[in-house]
């Protein structure tokens, strides 16, 4: 699949990116690119293997810049990547990918996408904001869901999991590491160490980079927040616990008396008047029962019930 970087994205033929008049873009699979790349006349140091791609890169060869994607899917972060690789040179980037996705994101920037003032530069920088175009409102969500299960965690009548929390932090690590890789790749682009880009649209990775860095700033500050969510969550447990604890204290120390007059009288002495007395057994009672109300009223009266 062949375009040339026009108004819009053209599709065209080989012969026509041969005749040098638009710089271009093409995707090939891995057998394409062995058979073709020679045609390219790129000036490539070290072949393309995309079967041995790790993370998110671009690396400058002698006459071209050569590099890879490792790129998450935004439907499941802690999945399979989407891996593909790519070449460039001034008159051109070739992508090789067996996904398809990158076809499939070339057809979305023809049909979104009008140029005033086309370069490989503009495509470039419109073909990354592709990847992360949907991650601001990704990150907004688990901003609104983790604030969902604060308030879960703070309100003692709910029973919080945080199984959901562990999930999103496993994400957002796979985010922030993957908007590191994709600042790299933006400096690679900025630096421009071959002088295929024209200088004034090195502007275009610049702000790229910016985006991404600020993605990475709140991918980063929204795992913190899922840190303090499990400190907020031990600590609740805890809260909980102690307050089991002053119950059982409680209920312990009101009842002491109560265990000491069954100790007393229980030991059935021969000459013990009160087993005798005709009023003994509501004595006691009444006496057992004053002893709770009492410690009671006192436990309130310290705030402690």
């Amino acid at each position: 699949m062949y375009y040339l970087i026009k108004e819009t994205l053209t599709e065209c033929t080989f012969e026509e990116i041969k005749k040098g008049e638009y710089q271009y873009v093409a995707v090939l699979d891995m057998e394409e690119w062995k058979n073709q790349q020679n045609r390219f006349d790129m000036g490539i140091e070290m072949d393309i293997n995309t079967e041995d791609i790790h993370n998110t890169k671009a690396e400058v060869n002698y006459d071209s810049l050569t590099g890879t994607f490792s790129v998450p899917s935004r439907r499941d972060i802690c999945g399979d990547d989407y891996q593909y690789a790519f070449a460039l040179d001034e008159r051109g980037m070739v992508f090789i990918d067996s996904t398809g996705v990158v076809a499939r994101i070339l057809k979305r920037i023809a049909r979104t996408k009008k140029w005033r003032m086309p370069s490989l530069e503009r495509f470039i920088y419109d073909f990354l904001e592709t990847i992360i175009n949907r991650d601001l409102h990704i990150l907004e969500s688990y901003e609104t869901e983790l604030a969902d299960i604060e308030e879960d965690i703070l309100d003692p009548s709910t029973e919080t999991d945080l199984t959901r929390v562990n999930e999103i932090r496993n994400d957002l690590r796979n985010l922030r590491i993957h908007y590191e890789q994709l600042v790299d790749l933006g400096q690679e682009f900025q630096e421009n160490e071959n002088n295929f880009f024209k200088h004034e649209n090195t502007r275009y990775f610049r702000l790229f980079t910016d985006r991404v860095t600020r993605l990475h700033d709140f991918a980063a500050s929204l795992r913190d927040y899922t840190m303090q969510l499990r400190d907020m969550y031990r600590t609740q447990i805890e809260v909980k616990q102690n307050r089991i604890m002053t119950i059982l204290t409680i209920v312990t120390t009101i009842f002491m008396p109560l265990t000491l007059i069954v100790g007393w009288y229980g030991m059935n002495f021969k000459y013990m008047p009160e087993l005798d007395t005709r009023w003994g057994y509501p004595i006691v009672i009444g006496v057992s029962a004053f002893i709770i109300f009492s410690g009671l009223l006192f436990f309130k009266k310290k705030k402690l019930l």
